[in-house]
């Protein structure tokens, strides 16, 4: 089982508010007391919270329920029950949560950031609010009313300066194994990736970025065909996209607009972003069969050429990311 989980389901329930106290004061040398309950505190809200730290909604894969603290009722001497304890569910920064109906309720967007997903049920009021001079000793207190309740939808979308796209075997792990720590699975077939990697490439004078290895995109994949309609989500959160050609493809400007394509198909507004085209395995080309490979390409969307294994092209790969971003 992959340790990469980006779409939970949970029922969450805040808590009920405390009952307002109905108690009237009884002192000895006070014979006409009057009310004196306090109010009940209000129920626990159930709060989403940015964890930096945190990759993947894994930790909450097999939690089916989530509630929240009741509030505690009013005491005499006025005495304000307290509010029940708030439940905090941490996840990675770039996760969404919805409601059933699909509406967003929030996204997190920073580490610590606190959204509250259902409000705590208000604390009844006690008897010395209904006090009137027609009513000098009212014996009932408001009831706490009922937290909110219903199913979240937590959809998490990574964040990340530069997001790999391409068709599976485009060379897009060897890449961001060539130029990160990162270690993610390699071999020579279709899928060796079947979850996002992230990793953080060092640039010149102690700068760095952070690359997202996304799944592999075939034809078909925004009408959900294969993986790729799964983490084209993914692709939304990227700041700008690297668009990887292998340069063993049959067609390499016909494979980069299929891959535009499922791109306009899924959401138009990815193609506002900035990109990057590259032809990856350059290793396996002379300078004269890359010059028939650009020629095939439109004088603006020229590729740079690169290869994960032997390194060519990878420094100038990472000027022009820096560029983009920073430029």
């Amino acid at each position: 089982m992959s340790n990469f989980v980006d779409y939970v389901k949970i029922h969450c329930k805040s808590g009920h508010g405390g009952a307002g106290s109905a108690h009237l004061r009884r002192e000895k040398y006070i014979p006409k007391g009057g009310p004196d309950g306090g109010d009940g505190g209000r129920g626990g809200h159930v709060i989403m919270r940015g964890n930096a730290q945190e990759w993947t909604l894994l930790p909450l894969r097999y939690t089916r329920h989530i509630k929240a603290e009741r509030g505690e009722n009013g005491a005499k001497n006025q005495l304000t029950g307290a509010d029940g304890s708030d439940i905090y569910i941490d996840v990675p920064i770039g996760t969404i949560a919805k409601n059933e109906e699909g509406e967003i309720i929030g996204e997190i967007l920073e580490d610590k950031q606190e959204i509250i997903l259902m409000l705590g049920g208000k604390g009844g009021k006690g008897n010395e609010h209904f006090k009137s001079s027609t009513n000098q000793t009212p014996r009932y207190a408001q009831p706490g009313m009922d937290g909110e309740e219903g199913y979240v939808v937590f959809e998490l979308k990574i964040l990340a300066d530069v997001g790999l796209v391409g068709f599976p075997n485009a060379g897009k792990s060897t890449l961001l194994a060539s130029v990160s720590a990162a270690k993610p699975k390699i071999a020579n077939y279709a899928f060796t990736t079947l979850t996002p990697n992230l990793g953080i490439v060092d640039y010149r004078n102690y700068k760095s970025f952070v690359m997202a290895d996304i799944p592999g995109i075939i034809e078909g994949a925004a009408e959900g065909k294969g993986l790729g309609h799964r983490f084209l989500r993914h692709i939304e959160r990227n700041s700008i996209l690297l668009f990887l050609i292998p340069a063993d493809s049959e067609d390499h400007y016909q494979e980069f607009k299929i891959l535009e394509n499922e791109l306009v198909e899924y959401n138009p507004e990815l193609l506002d972003k900035d990109f990057i085209i590259s032809v990856s395995k350059s290793d396996l080309l002379d300078d004269e069969l890359k010059k028939e490979i650009a020629a095939e390409f439109p004088e603006n969307r020229q590729p740079l050429f690169f290869s994960g294994v032997t390194g060519e092209g990878l420094v100038e790969l990472k000027d022009a990311i820096w560029k983009k971003l920073h430029g």
